[in-house]
C-alpha cells in the first residue's frame, strides 16, 4: 500500500506536552487531507509534535510520527531532528506522497521529498511570508527560498488571492500547478448550535445590556497592533463603548498602560486565555481586527460565523473575507481616524450592525469545513489521480 505523511509546525510544547500522553487532537488543518487520503486508499502517516507518537490514539485510523517541526526557521538543531525524523518514516515505509505546510513544515517536507525523490509534493502555504509591507528579508531572502523550492513541488496551495498570485509566478516541477482553497475551513454548525444567556454572560464580565461591546481574539503582539484599536475606541465619543481581548502575550502591560493613558482602563477588559471565545463573540456586537499580518484569519471567519460586523485592517486575507460597506469596514492598518470613523458608524447604528452581520453569515457559507473538504478532494484527485492505490 503507498504512503501518504502529512505535517506541519505548531508552537514547541513544554515537556509535559511534549510528553503527553492524551488522544492526539486533529484541527481542520489536517482533517480533511487525512480523511481525503484516508478515501483514496493510501496508508497515512501524521506528524505529530509530541515524544513517542506511535501507539497515541487518534480520531483517524492513521500512523503517527514525531514531526519535531516548530515555528521557528532559525532553530537549527529543531529542524535537523524534524529532518532525519521523517527521513526515518520515508526510508522505512512506501511514501509516495508528503503533503506539507506552514513554513517550516514546508521546508522540511520539501528537502526530504527531493531528497528522496518522493512520487509527490504538495505544499499548503497558510500565508506567506513576503507579503506586501514585509521586511525586506522576507521579501528578498525568504521569497528566493520559496522560489527555489517550488522547483520540488507538484503543487501549491494557496488561501488567499495576493498569495495565489505570488505562487502563480513560482515554476514548480513538470505538470505542477497553484490551487487556492476556502482557507482550513471552520465547522458552521457549531456556531449555529450555541446557545448563550447574553444577559448572564454580560453580567458576569461587569457590561450591562445597554453597553456597545467589541472583541478582539489573538496573541498579545505587536503584530496584532491592538494599540490602534485602543486608540480609536478612545476617540469614539459613546462612554457604553466595552473592549473584549481575548489572548495572552508579551504586550500586554504595555497595552495596559495605553488603556491607562488613553483614559479608557475601566472599559478594555483583557481577558487572557478564554475556551468560551465563541460564546463571548454571540454576546458582543462588533469584531475589531486590527492586525498587520494574516494569512486567512480564523478569528474573523469565526466573527462573522456568530453574526458580528467587522472593522478589519485593509490587508491580505482580510480582504479576501470581508466585504467592504457589505459585511463591515475595511481600513489600513495605520489609519486611526479611519478606524475610529468606522467603528463609530457601527456604534451609533444598531440596524446597520444587525444588516451587516447578516450578510456576513451568508458570505461565510464559502468557508465551511465541508467546502473546503471538496476542493481538497478535488485537488488531491488532480494531482494524485493516476499514482493513488486502490483500496
Amino acid at each position: 500500500m503507498a504512503g501518504y505523511v502529512f505535517l506541519s509546525n505548531s508552537t514547541k510544547p513544554t515537556q509535559k506536552e511534549q510528553n503527553s500522553r492524551e488522544e492526539v487532537k486533529l484541527t481542520n488543518v489536517s482533517r480533511p487531507c487525512l480523511q481525503t487520503a484516508l478515501d483514496m486508499g493510501y496508508e497515512v502517516y501524521f506528524g505529530t509534535n509530541r515524544a513517542n507518537p506511535e501507539n497515541l490514539k487518534c480520531e483517524l485510523p492513521v500512523k503517527l510520527y514525531d514531526s519535531h517541526s516548530y515555528r521557528s526557521i532559525t532553530a537549527i538543531k529543531d529542524n535537523w531532528t524534524a529532518y532525519k525524523n521523517l527521513s526515518q518514516v520515508v526510508e522505512t515505509e512506501n511514501v509516495e506522497v508528503i503533503h506539507c505546510n506552514t513554513p517550516v513544515g514546508g521546508m522540511v517536507g520539501r528537502f526530504v521529498g527531493k531528497k528522496y525523490h518522493v512520487n509527490k509534493v504538495i505544499y499548503t502555504a497558510h500565508g506567506f511570508h513576503f507579503f506586501k509591507g514585509a521586511p525586506l528579508f522576507n521579501r528578498t531572502v525568504l521569497k528566493f527560498a520559496e522560489r527555489i523550492m517550488a522547483h520540488w513541488t507538484d503543487a501549491i496551495i494557496t488561501m488567499n488571492e495576493e498569495d495565489y498570485q505570488s505562487a502563480l509566478k513560482f515554476k514548480l516541477r513538470k505538470g505542477g500547478k497553484v490551487y487556492k482553497v476556502h482557507g482550513v475551513g471552520i465547522t458552521l454548525d457549531e456556531f449555529r448550535n450555541i446557545n448563550v444567556d447574553k444577559q448572564a454572560k454580560r453580567s458576569e464580565l461587569g457590561l450591562k445590556d445597554t453597553d456597545i461591546v467589541c472583541i478582539s481574539a489573538g496573541d498579545l503582539v505587536v503584530r496584532k497592533n491592538y494599540s490602534i484599536a485602543i486608540k480609536a475606541l478612545a476617540k469614539v465619543k459613546n462612554k457604553n463603548v466595552h473592549y473584549l481581548i481575548c489572548g495572552v502575550g508579551p504586550e500586554k502591560n504595555n497595552l495596559e498602560k495605553l488603556a491607562v493613558n488613553n483614559g479608557i482602563a475601566d472599559r478594555i477588559h483583557f481577558l487572557g486565555f478564554r475556551s468560551d471565545v465563541k460564546e463571548l463573540m454571540k454576546i458582543s456586537d462588533i469584531f475589531l481586527f486590527t492586525t498587520l499580518q494574516e494569512g486567512l484569519p480564523r478569528s474573523m471567519m469565526e466573527a462573522m460565523a456568530c453574526g458580528l460586523p467587522c472593522v478589519a485592517s485593509k490587508i491580505r486575507g482580510n480582504v479576501d473575507l470581508l466585504d467592504e460597506g457589505q459585511g463591515g469596514y475595511l481600513r489600513e492598518p495605520s489609519d486611526l481616524e479611519g478606524i475610529t470613523e468606522c467603528i463609530g458608524f457601527l456604534v451609533g447604528d444598531y440596524s446597520l450592525r444587525k444588516q451587516m452581520g447578516k450578510y456576513n453569515l451568508e458570505s461565510i457559507k464559502n468557508y465551511d469545513v465541508n467546502v473546503v473538504k471538496r476542493e481538497i478532494g478535488q485537488i488531491y484527485k488532480e494531482i494524485l489521480g493516476e499514482e493513488k492505490c486502490q483500496k
